[in-house]
């Protein structure tokens, strides 16, 4: 749910007030840090930027699009005002190329195409913890 601070406080109210239902993460990052792809039924405590659990997550949809190819429903699903699919792009393609998820993926020049493949995952608020 982003990196602890300001995104990932937006991040958490918008999952818990319902105008988050899904995220977004490069193929890649699962692969480079050798986490399991989401499955339907899957359930994931989401944490504040303080470590504290908030809720309870479940996983009721998960798709593999080019990047290419993400549209105006996954953008207004990810509940973080985008108005289109080129805002969203252009939002994530700026939080990909950043230092922190270049070395994340260990390639300081990282800059994905229109073939990078995108896993969104769509999630219910099944639980609210604390």
């Amino acid at each position: 749910m982003g990196s602890p601070g300001p995104l990932r406080a937006q991040l958490v109210a918008a999952y818990l007030d319902g105008t988050k239902t899904a995220g977004s993460s490069l193929r890649r990052e699962f692969e480079t840090e050798g986490v399991p792809m989401p499955v339907v039924g899957d359930r994931e405590v989401m944490v504040d930027s303080d470590a504290r659990p908030v809720a309870v997550l479940e996983v009721t949809r998960v798709e593999q699009v080019r990047l290419a190819d993400v549209g105006l429903e996954v953008a207004l699903a990810e509940g973080e005002g985008y108005t289109s699919a080129a805002e969203w792009r252009a939002g994530h393609e700026q939080f990909w190329t950043s230092n922190e998820v270049r070395g994340e993926l260990g390639d300081p020049t990282f800059v994905p195409d229109d073939d990078e493949q995108v896993v969104v995952t769509w999630y219910a608020v099944v639980e609210r913890l604390g």
